[in-house]
Order: C-alpha cells, then structure tokens, then sequence
C-alpha cells in the first residue's frame, strides 16, 4: 500500500483548507446577515411552521447548522425563545444544512469549480480593500467560498485510490461486508468524525469523496450521514454546559430529536434507500447501486429527504418532546446567598446583540421587582401585598403604622449591590464588544439610566425613611399627617407601576403616571404654602418644618424617578421622558 506519512499529513492539511474556507464563508455570512438573521430568529417564531421555516431560512444563508443552533442555545438561555420554539427552529436548521450537500455534491462533483476558485481568492481578495464594511465582508465570503472547493479538490486528490491500492480494498471489506453490523459501524465513524472535525459539512464532503472514490457503497455512505445528524447535535450540548436550565434544555432537545430521527431511520433503512435510489433515477440520475458517479447525488437526496420526512414525522410531538428534557434538565432554584447575585446574566449573553440586551433588561427588571419595590415599601413600613391590593390607599397608609424598622444601607449591600454593578458591567461590554446599531445602543443606554435611577431611588428613600420612622406614630397629628400623605404619594405611584408592568392592556396605567408625574411637579408650591400655614399657627415646629421641607423636595425627585424607571424597563410607546 503506496500511502505514507506524508499522504496523511496532505489529506489532514486538505481538510484543513476546507474547514477554514468553510469558517471564513459562515463567519462572512454572519456578518453579512447575521442581525437580520437574529432579528428574524427573534420575532418569526411565533408557531412551528414558522420556527422550521426560520431555522431553514438562517441555516440556508449563514451555510451552518451549529451556528443556527449555538444561536438558538443563546436565545433560549437569554430568554429571547421558548423551549417549544426552539425545537421547531431547530428542525429546520436541520433542513437547511442539506444545502450545504447539494452545494458540494453539484459545485464540487457535478461542476469542477477548482478552474476559477483561485482567481475568485483574487477577486475576493479585492474587495477587502474598500472601506465599506459590507463589501469586505462580501470579499470574504468570496474568498471562503472559493477556499471551500479548493478545500474539496485538494481532499479527492489526496485521497488514497482504492484502484490503485488493492490493499485497503481488501481491508475495508472487512467492514463493509457486516451486514446490518456494517451500519452501525459506519453510523458510529460519522458520529465520531463530525465530533472530532465539529463540522458536518466537512464529515459530509469526506462521505461524498469516499464514495466517489469506490470506498465504501450508497448504503454505509448513507449510515456515515445518519452519524453526522448525531455527532452535529454535540457542539450545542458544549455549548449548553455554561449554558442555564433552559439552555441545555434546547441542546438536549436537540439530541433527542436527531437521535429519534436516526432510530426509525434504521428501521427503515433498506425500503428509504430504495426509496431514494428509485427518485433520483425518476430525477435523471443513474442508480446508486450500480453506479459510483451517482452515490453522491443520492446521498444529498437521502440528507435531503431524511431530514424533511424526521421533521414532519416529529413536528406533532414538539409538546411531548419538551415535556421529556424538562424531566430530564429540571429547572434548578437558586440558592439562597448572604448577597444576591444576578439571574440572567452569563458570559454566553455576550455572544450578540439582542441577547446581551434581553439579558439586562430581564436582569433590570428582576432587580426592580425583587429589591426596589421591596426595599422603597419597607421603608415607608408598608407591606408589598397592601401596595398590590385592591384596597384604597389612604387605608393602605392608615393601617401601617408598624415600624418596620428597615436597614436600607444594609439592603442595597445585599439585594442591590452586587447585581447593579453586574448589570453596568455587562451594559459596558456589550456596547465596547458587540456591533451595535442605533437602536441597540439607545436601549442599553437607557438600561444604564435606569439602574442608576433606581439606585438613586434608594438614597432618596433612605433619607426619607428616618423621618418616616420618626413621625409614624407621633403625637402631633399635624406632622404625622403630612408624613401619611407623603407615603400615600409613594403608594398611588408604586401601585400604578406595578399595574403598568403586570397588565397587559397597560396603556392606562402609563396615562397615571403621566398625570402622577405632573402632579408632583404642581405640588411643590402648593406644598410651600401648606407649610407656611402649619408654621403660622404653631401647629409644628421649626424642626418639623425644615424636615418636611426636605423630604417633600426629596419624594417628588423619587416620584420622578420611579416613573421614569417604569418607562424605561415596562414602557412600549411614547417615553414619559418627555412629558
């Protein structure tokens, strides 16, 4: 057998050519289309139908199936996608990544692209040149896309001719001639090819060379496909490790979805490839069991028509499908910790735009609902579930005159702190790593403002709380009266802002806050007088006065900023900013 050391290191440096002509064309691709792509995988997967049609869209232009379905993992664990609706994103990548075989079965075996592949290097290369982004981008593709088949040619050149080496014949008879043993064998080495090189396409080009080059027959070909659809599934479960729940969820997904696939496949193997073999013939090709030239046209055939017959096949049992890796990746709750740490955020959320921003925002929001709304409430000693209530507020503030005696300092240290700074951090990163559009940076900065806001909300109640405590139950009516009404102003806000954010028809509630905001705005001479009259007939003290001075100018700044925090983390339409 003429087939040293050396042959091996070509064949190895072959598939290395394709794998990076491969990377550079996804990587291009990506940034071509990527946010149009992402923005799509975010809105248009409302249904199933919908799902499979975008994961077979974005899989068709990006030119890879693991992208899809790292991007998909990202959603998920970002929370930008359900569990239900990656499923059917997913079975529709696995769609798309059948355009990849026939790209390679027709451009590489069909048509010799290695005659202009270098002078497209050379006319890609051009275009790297300009100065507008999308046309270097669109340069690299071109360069990938010719890389890819130069890839191609150089891998059927070095690989061995089993014409002229009679000897790996006669070894891989050995294997071939198993039976049903044989393809399970065939289906293990794909698995473990495409779990090795991480590329399908590149595990798919090796099958279609192999088979053009008389290694092995249509059917061991056809088990080597079954392997890929496998070991494909292994780069989202990697990625899914540092992943949340809900992440690996999808990757596990994922697996049993390709791994059901595979299993009927194998049922049916022998009367499918028949199948396959009878329609490429009524398509105009020759049988692939009497003629090598046609395996890889049968093959894209089979990859093409498995992967549409295992995605209508397992489309009704998305819902049971899901059910199962919810059994088998159980939701995990959080454990308890002296200072609270974030929910949402992880490093994979930096991977885009919109998961970086679903991320923050979802952290936002959680911080809102879970320390400031708590934290403010406590404060004035009112209970969350008086503010939710449906009763009125004035008997609301009336029946809490409980000290509560609220350490504000100590709660921003371990509910607000740690998370706030989180949130900052990973505003920061997103807006000096990821390529954001107008839009997106508008949306962070507006996260940036308010979580500052709400920190600030927490000074400002802070100073407020002192007086609170001091006069809730007082013996002057008068000054324990003006404080009852300070904390109805809260209450009305912070109850309006929790029907803002919980109701879905809100549009009302934002109408409130809007009045509440001008209200307190109009209050504050209204309230200088009042003040003036308490004073005249010594119904307080000076003491008294300068602190209701004080804390008045303080809870209107807080109401402001509460409303503006609403708008910015639950608003929809117009921004209260401007009003």
């Amino acid at each position: 057998m003429e087939y040293g050391f050396t042959d091996i290191l070509q064949l190895l440096g072959s598939l290395g050519v394709f794998l990076f002509g491969m990377k550079v064309m996804s990587d291009a691709l990506l940034l071509l289309a990527g946010n149009k792509m992402r923005s799509i995988l975010a809105r248009m997967t409302s249904n199933r139908v919908l799902g499979i049609g975008t994961g077979f869209l974005i899989t068709s232009v990006i030119q890879s199936s693991s992208a899809t379905t790292l991007m998909v993992v990202s959603f998920v664990n970002a929370g930008l996608l359900t569990l239900v609706e990656s499923i059917g994103v997913i079975m529709g990548a696995n769609i798309g990544t059948t355009i990849t075989a026939w790209l390679i079965t027709i451009l590489g075996f069909k048509v010799s692209m290695s005659a202009i592949a270098l002078p497209l290097v050379g006319f890609g290369f051009g275009f790297t040149f300009l100065k507008k982004e999308k046309l270097k981008n669109l340069g690299s593709f071109i360069i990938g896309f010719a890389l890819l088949f130069i890839g191609l040619q150089f891998l059927k050149e070095a690989m061995p001719d089993i014409k002229n080496n009679p000897e790996l014949l006669a070894f891989l008879s050995q294997y071939t001639d198993l039976g049903y043993l044989s393809i399970l064998l065939f289906l293990l080495i794909g698995t473990v090819l495409t779990v090795v090189i991480q590329s399908s396409s590149a595990t798919m080009a090796l099958t279609l060379i192999m088979t053009a080059q008389g290694w092995i027959p249509f059917e061991l070909a056809a088990a080597m496909v079954l392997g890929e659809n496998v070991g494909t599934t292994i780069t989202a479960n990697l990625a899914a490790i540092i992943g949340n729940y809900k992440a690996k969820q999808t990757a596990r997904a994922h697996l049993i979805f390709n791994l059901l696939g595979v299993l009927w496949m194998l049922i049916l193997f022998y009367p499918f490839l028949k199948m396959v073999s009878w329609l490429a013939m009524y398509l105009g090709s020759e049988s692939p069991y009497i003629n090598a030239a046609a395996i890889p046209v049968a093959i894209s055939l089979f990859h093409t028509t498995f992967n549409i017959a295992n995605t209508f096949l397992l489309v009704w049992f998305v819902n049971p499908i899901a059910r199962l890796v919810e059994r088998m990746v159980p939701e995990k709750e959080m454990v308890e910790k002296e200072i609270d740490q974030p929910k949402f955020l992880s490093k994979d959320v930096l991977k885009y735009p919109e998961t970086a921003i679903e991320a923050i925002a979802k952290e936002s929001k959680y911080l809102y609902k879970n320390a400031i709304f708590e934290i403010v409430s406590h404060a004035l000693n009112i209970h969350r579930t008086d503010i939710k209530s449906d009763l009125k507020v004035k008997k609301v503030v009336k029946k809490s005159n409980i000290l509560f005696d609220t350490n504000v300092r100590e709660l921003y240290t371990t509910k607000v702190k740690k998370i706030y700074g989180e949130i900052i951090s990973y505003a920061t990163k997103a807006q000096s790593t990821l390529k954001l559009n107008e839009l997106q940076n508008k949306q962070l900065l507006e996260l940036k403002v308010a979580n500052r806001e709400m920190v600030e909300i927490l000074r400002d109640v802070r100073e407020l709380s002192k007086n609170v405590d001091f006069y809730l139950n007082s013996d002057n009516k008068y000054i324990k009266k003006e404080y009852d009404k300070i904390r109805n102003k809260v209450v009305r806000v912070l109850r309006t802002i929790h029907l803002f954010r919980t109701e879905k028809e809100n549009e009302i509630y934002h109408e409130k806050l809007v009045k509440l905001r001008k209200e307190a705005k109009a209050n504050i001479h209204s309230n200088n007088i009042k003040i003036d009259e308490l004073i005249r007939n010594d119904l307080i003290n000076v003491d008294m006065a300068s602190s209701l001075f004080n804390d008045l100018d303080n809870v209107n700044d807080m109401i402001d900023k509460l409303i503006e925090v609403a708008d910015l983390l639950y608003g929809k339409k117009d921004s209260l900013l401007n009003n």
